[in-house]
């Protein structure tokens, strides 16, 4: 059915599926200098304009500069840890890539057993339609439509009609000659 995963991510904790706030979590606890960096820039910019609003020109222009150091700091971590997690991020990304096809095998097993279940009940209602029209030809006579709704029903609508049906040009005809 599905394959296990690689042995490589077994017993690894870090190595589980995860929901969004999970994931969130995680990443805020594996670099918390990145969201550290953000909340100084923006408490920087926040700073910087209402200075502005005041007409405070030299703390404006302090906090301008302090805004391209939070900045850079938040860079510097990023670089920092993209090179220092490099690793665990490509066995993440190996680890997920191996999860979606799992799931996207036992997503087609479910589908296959599905059709199979289809198939059965199509075969057994065929076996039960042929065997009340064998019981209907042995009675030696016609078999009665049933009440209940049939799963073909469509098909058993789309078969030609037992009975002689005439068309619109054989009707007018009959007409013309009761006529003449």
């Amino acid at each position: 059915m599905s394959e296990p995963l690689p042995s490589s991510f077994d017993g690894h904790p870090q190595f589980e599926e995860e929901t969004p706030l999970q994931k969130f979590r995680r990443r805020f606890k594996e670099e918390p200098l990145i969201p550290l960096g953000c909340a100084a820039t923006c408490y920087a910019l926040y700073r910087a304009y209402r200075s502005m609003k005041a007409g405070d020109s030299v703390e404006m222009n302090r906090m301008f500069r302090a805004r391209i150091y939070a900045q850079a700091f938040t860079l510097v971590a990023v670089v920092a840890g993209g090179m220092y997690f490099k690793t665990e991020r490509t066995q993440r990304r190996e680890f997920e890539k191996q999860v979606e096809l799992r799931k996207g095998q036992e997503k087609r097993d479910a589908w296959l057993r599905e059709l199979e279940i289809r198939d059965k009940e199509d075969r057994d209602w065929r076996q039960r339609h042929a065997a009340i029209e064998q019981a209907a030809k042995e009675a030696g006579k016609k078999p009665e439509p049933s009440t209940s709704v049939e799963p073909d029903a469509a098909r058993s609508a789309l078969e030609p009609s037992e009975e002689k049906s005439i068309g619109v040009l054989d009707a007018v005809r009959e007409l013309i000659s009761r006529r003449g």
